[in-house]
Formats: structure tokens, sequence, C-alpha cells
């Protein structure tokens, strides 16, 4: 297991662009994010990176697995640091933005996302 983190929150825009075709994506961040960032993230316990993301690996969210298409260049950086990243459902062999996450697979439903679910890569 590289990372494994519990969902605690959801602030009130976390899932705005997760229903958008051409948006897709979501941003998680540690519980303890500023206030002007947590109203769009999907909040988890504080974790320890212990190894970084890579092309291949599962990323798990609330039950569901997706296979990892792309790493952006910031993005073990700022989840190592901040337990922060934004994970693209999108997928595709490019990371759209430094600090993304592309993933592929199944599709990730707003009523998926809720307090005591679980954010793993492995």
């Amino acid at each position: 297991m590289k990372y494994q983190s519990q969902i605690v929150d959801l602030g009130p825009d976390a899932l705005a662009f997760l229903d958008d075709e051409e948006m897709n994506f979501i941003i998680i961040f540690n519980e303890d994010a500023p206030p002007e960032l947590a109203e769009l993230s999907v909040l988890h316990t504080k974790a320890e990176l212990k190894e970084t993301p890579a092309v291949g690996d599962t990323f798990k969210i609330a039950g569901k697995e997706f296979k990892i298409s792309a790493v952006g260049d910031e993005a073990p950086h700022t989840l190592a640091d901040l337990g922060h990243c934004t994970v693209d459902f999108k997928g595709g062999p490019e990371a759209e933005r430094p600090g993304c996450i592309s993933v592929e697979g199944n599709k990730l439903l707003p009523e998926d996302l809720k307090a005591g679910e679980m954010i793993e890569i492995y």
C-alpha cells in the first residue's frame, strides 16, 4: 500500500466538477486544508505517502478501483506534504496539470463519496 486515508468530509463545492464530462475531476486535501480550499475539496485524514504513485498503479476511492494513467510532476510532492492532488477521471497518457493524477476505469458518482470511505493507492 503506497497511500491510505479515510474521507472525513466534503466541502460544499467538492463535487462541482465531477459531473461535468469535460472536467470530471475531484480535488483531495488533508482535513486541515485552509477554508477557501476545503470548500472545493474531498477532505481526508493525514496519511503518509510511502511510495510515489506511478502509471499502472491502482487508485481506489470509495470502493471503486481505477488504473493510474498519468502522474503530474508536482502530484507526489503535494500529496505527501498536504494530502493534495487533483484526481482526473478522464484518464489519458499525460496529466492535464502538474498536481494531477489521471485515472481511468470505473465512473465515480457523487453519491459514492461520503465520510468513512477510503482513498488508497497501491
